[in-house]
């Protein structure tokens, strides 16, 4: 007679998402469910990763939505505008507000119950001033009606690899790769005339990478407590840190040193975090800036070169990667903003919620960006196995 044993647990995969606004992600719900009626099939087919099996949300279902809120808002606006007059109207009016609102809440709810839960990947976020953990879903974006890449990355990550997984993700808006998230071994940062100057230089000089800091404070401190942020991870079977996806440049588009700089400061910061963590070897993935929309104005853009070029650094051999976001923008949408979303704004609720830098605020950009950066990090882990960090 044999005693039945429990089936080996599978070490907890652990991935490092940061960045900035991008990596915060601004994209409302409601924009996701355009994936269902994307004309391409491989691009319809990612809604399995946002909305839950047999789940489906029409078109009709977010136009009704949006047309509550819009009449909800312009009885406000009236109000405001004291377009209505008299306690009476105004009486009647805040009423018809109240039911509006009602109506609003309940179909956000069923819109929402609609979204995919995973039971086996879970999420640490800080994405500015939303601080979130749980499995991942809908939310952890700039706040709860709101994504970035990670929910695409990491439902896809979860359709091809088997065990627990856990995503810490640290982004923080308007931060650049050259200041804010300076790498320790890019040296001290130099202050230029204007800095040197100011009142508070010896702030500005010590406040030098600190979103650097703060990014490895708060992995460390998940680390730290992986049972809490994972009810499947088992400490006799421990972690691996798989992978680190990096998504920023937009702020250091705008000083000569900042651009110029970029190639080198990426390579030290890979460098930097992989000797944090103890991997070596750490698959990284880096999401190229894309906010030019197209193949020519990316390829001018000295930050995203820069991006370009350190991935292919020769030392790296293989192991760092760089993925394309123009490739994904959503051009229907940017269709919907050029033509003037403020008069057309009902149509412009169901593709976008944000400008063209935040990628339109496109949640079909963001899921299909968040699968292209799985699937890189994917290839990558196949050719490299990462180390266990205890």
């Amino acid at each position: 007679m044999t005693l039945a044993t429990e089936p080996e647990s599978k070490r907890l995969q652990v991935f490092i998402l940061a960045g900035q606004s991008n990596m915060v992600g601004h994209a409302n719900y409601i924009t996701i469910p355009r994936l269902f009626a994307d004309e391409r099939p491989e691009v319809a087919a990612l809604a399995r990763l946002a909305f839950k099996e047999g789940m489906t949300v029409t078109r009709k279902t977010v136009d009704d939505q949006i047309a509550t809120k819009i009449a909800r808002d312009k009885i406000n606006n009236d109000i405001r505008s004291k377009t209505i007059k008299g306690d009476e109207a105004i009486s009647l009016a805040r009423t018809k507000i109240a039911a509006l609102q009602a109506e609003y809440d309940a179909k956000t709810k069923a819109i929402k119950s609609t979204f995919a839960i995973s039971d086996r990947v879970y999420i640490s976020s800080i994405a500015d001033n939303s601080h979130k953990s749980g499995p991942l879903t809908v939310g952890y974006g700039g706040n709860s009606d709101k994504i970035g890449p990670e929910l695409g990355f990491g439902m896809s990550l979860a359709e091809k690899l088997d065990g627990p997984i856990l995503i810490i993700k640290t982004s923080w808006g308007g931060k650049s790769l050259n200041y804010n998230f300076r790498p320790p071994s890019a040296g001290p940062y130099k202050l230029n005339e204007k800095e040197l100057a100011a009142d508070n230089a010896a702030k500005i000089k010590e406040d030098a990478g600190l979103n650097y800091r703060m990014m490895t404070e708060r992995v460390n401190e998940v680390l730290g407590n992986l049972k809490d942020h994972h009810p499947a991870y088992n400490a006799s079977a421990g972690f691996d840190m798989a992978g680190f996806v990096w998504f920023q440049g937009f702020n250091d588009q705008f000083s000569a040193e900042f651009r110029d700089n970029y190639k080198d400061n990426m390579i030290t910061f890979v460098k930097d975090i992989r000797r944090e963590y103890k991997t070596p070897d750490m698959p990284f993935v880096i999401g190229v800036l894309g906010t030019g929309v197209t193949a020519e104005e990316v390829g001018k853009n000295a930050v995203s070169l820069g991006q370009r070029a350190a991935a292919k650094a020769a030392e790296f051999n293989g192991n760092v990667t760089a993925v394309e976001s123009y490739k994904v923008y959503d051009l229907s949408a940017m269709e919907v903003y050029k033509k003037g979303w403020q008069n057309h704004f009902a149509e412009w609720c169901a593709v976008g919620s944000e400008r063209p830098y935040h990628y339109l605020g496109s949640g079909k950009f963001f899921v299909r960006f968040g699968d292209a950066l799985a699937t890189a990090m994917v290839e990558l882990m196949d050719g490299n196995i990462p180390s266990g960090t205890e």
